[in-house]
């Protein structure tokens, strides 16, 4: 009898989704026995698999620590990298603003990698628990460069008159800078917009489930911005005034507790299998149209359909779209492409399904709205590093005794993007039904929004720069010509917040609606994918705004190494002109666009071949 219930045990363990009814008929136990075999069997059934129900709103506090947690660091150490380059490194100002920009496109451009890995390979979770251990590691060796003064270059002499010659560091200092530089970018490549996917994903299907995401990315960005708030005040704070090593092992600290909140609540979330390289598929489409490229008629198979759904594909009847129709032939069924039993493709890279071509059209389809985003990230990028070398210039002292960091007057971006997305749902959606006639605020108007402020706050840095020059002539005039280098403007660099300010707006309506736009239209295997498009946007906008800065300084006299005798303000308006043409290209690409297999913004059916209504 022991040796017949054991069997049952085994045959559970192995065959879990067997029940203990179909185990009890199934095993030839005595008859007086069986009552006792059976709840045995189901009594260690019950016991040994509890249901624990995964996901939904308990994963938002281990998730959100981490998010905190490394945001803060991350944020630190990138705005006051310019900072830090040049007081401890030696580093020309215009020179540390351009490394600046490159090593922002850097931490932008990883999360593509790192969203396409966990995608093909490994799901979201791994590559955010490895994101987020690889960046503590980065912070430990900043920490390291700011402790030990043989990792870094010496500084001027106290004493030491103007000019002084300031020594560049040795390769192995920029070794070792560089490498915490490095490990900072794959870090945020593995967290930045993996973490926003892995949140998404416990919210998964239905209509309340969907209200649930969206919620959740509204929570994260503001989770998200808050971090950065938070990093950029007091971290850098502690950074400038009172000892960078300090506030390097303030963001090793701070990243431990991070990781340590993620792994904590590990055990609450949903984890979706991740099913290969999605990206296969979309170039096996490429590969099967251009193969079919003199395709007739003739060559199609007798009696089979004409497209390809799959094996028992749903909507076997249902042709692909008529939007891009060259790519329409890589699911036409050509005579043995085919297994003649069972339907299945002996030919992938001849021979693709309908849904695996509308998949890659999809993509296709939104890239003009992405590349939209590219001049917007540059304007941006170039901004808040010429802010930072501005405010270097002015006073930024509040009261006798504090004087507020460089760096920090940039976290006026991030409250701004805070106070908007927060009040973005109660006042500015509202707002705008009732100014258009009930027309939801969808996620493409809410960017062309984004695009109008852009051009915004380009016109009033460049007004704020115009004052601020005025006020460094007349302080250079007021001196005789030879005011100290090093002394600050009677300026308050409370001007620069305005500027700031508008940006935060900007981005509140501009990274939202993007993330919502490009999770909504690209094809479910490509999620993580969607929500790392922002930042490649970015990144791709960080580096040409580091072009866009050397083409001014090589090609016009307008941005010298001595801030108070550049014309910055030029430079921000030819930022306001490229805005400007910018935000009509994208009102092109928005006007003709059409949602795929969605409802519109005003509540209409759109299956992809109708445009969205005129912002």
């Amino acid at each position: 009898m022991e040796d017949y219930i054991n069997k049952g045990h085994r045959c559970w363990e192995e065959y879990p989704h067997l029940n203990c009814i179909e185990i009890k008929i199934v095993l030839p136990v005595p008859q007086d026995n069986m009552r006792t075999a059976a709840s045995t069997v189901s009594s260690e059934h019950h016991q040994t698999t509890p249901v624990r129900k995964k996901g939904g709103w308990i994963t938002l506090p281990f998730l959100a620590g981490s998010v905190v947690g490394l945001g803060m660091a991350m944020s630190a150490t990138s705005s006051n990298l310019i900072v830090y380059l040049i007081t401890k490194y030696n580093v020309r100002t215009i020179d540390a603003a351009q490394i600046s920009n490159i090593v922002r496109g850097c931490m932008q451009l990883a999360p593509v990698l790192g969203a396409a890995l966990s995608d093909a390979y490994f799901g979201c979770y791994p590559v955010v628990a490895a994101g987020v251990a690889i960046s503590l590691l980065s912070f430990l060796v900043f920490t390291l460069t700011a402790t030990f003064p043989s990792l870094r270059p010496p500084p001027c002499a106290a004493a030491a008159s103007p000019p002084c010659q300031r020594q560049p560091p040795s390769a192995i200092q920029a070794a070792v800078l560089y490498a915490a530089v490095c490990l900072l970018a794959v870090g945020n490549g593995g967290t930045r917009y993996n973490a926003a996917t892995l949140g998404a994903d416990q919210f998964p299907g239905g209509e309340e489930r969907r209200r649930g995401r969206d919620a959740f990315f509204s929570w994260y960005f503001v989770c998200l911005y808050a971090s950065y708030v938070a990093g950029d005040t007091a971290l850098v704070y502690v950074q400038d005034s009172v000892s960078w090593a300090l506030g390097f092992g303030v963001c090793v600290a701070t990243t431990g507790l991070g990781l340590v909140a993620l792994v904590a609540g590990s055990r609450h979330y949903r984890r979706p299998v991740p099913k290969g390289s999605p990206f296969t598929a979309l170039a096996r489409v490429v590969v099967a149209a251009a193969r079919k490229a003199t395709l007739t008629s003739t060559s199609l198979a007798p009696g089979m359909q004409q497209y390809y759904h799959g094996i028992s594909g749903p909507d076997a009847d249902h042709a692909p779209s008529e939007r891009f129709r060259f790519l329409n032939r890589a699911a036409m069924i050509v005579a043995g492409e085919t297994d003649p039993c069972d339907g299945s493709v002996a030919k992938p890279w001849r021979l693709c399904t309908v849904r695996e071509v509308e998949d890659l059209k999809s993509l296709v389809r939104v890239l003009p709205l992405w590349s939209a985003g590219i001049l917007v990230s540059m304007t941006v990028n170039a901004q808040v590093s010429l802010t930072v070398l501005q405010a270097l210039t002015m006073d930024r002292a509040l009261g006798p005794r504090f004087a507020v960091p460089a760096a920090s007057t940039t976290v006026t971006v991030l409250a701004a993007f805070i106070l908007f997305a927060a009040l973005f749902d109660r006042v500015v959606a509202p707002l705008w039904e009732r100014l258009t006639g009930g027309r939801k605020l969808t996620p493409l108007r809410r960017v062309g929004l984004g695009h109008a402020l852009n051009v915004a706050s380009m016109a009033v840095a460049a007004l704020v720069e115009r004052r601020r020059i005025r006020v460094a002539r007349a302080a250079h005039a007021s001196h005789g010509g030879g005011g100290p280098a090093a002394a600050a403007l009677p300026m308050s660099a409370l001007w620069l917040l305005g500027q700031l300010a508008v940006t935060g707006a900007e981005e509140a309506l501009h990274l939202p609606g993007n993330t919502a736009l490009f999770y909504q239209e690209f094809p479910a295997t490509l999620r993580s994918t969607a929500t790392a498009m922002p930042p490649l946007f970015i990144a791709v906008g960080a580096y040409l705004s580091t072009a866009f800065v050397d083409v001014v300084r090589r090609a016009t006299g307008w941005l010298p190494d001595d801030l108070n005798r550049s014309r910055l303000d030029r430079v921000y308006w030819t930022l306001a002109l490229v805005a400007a043409v910018n935000f009509g290209y994208f009102l092109v690409c928005a006007i003709t666009y059409r949602y795929n297999n969605v409802a519109d913004g005003d509540g209409k059916a759109n299956n992809g071949e109708e445009p969205l209504a005129p912002l």
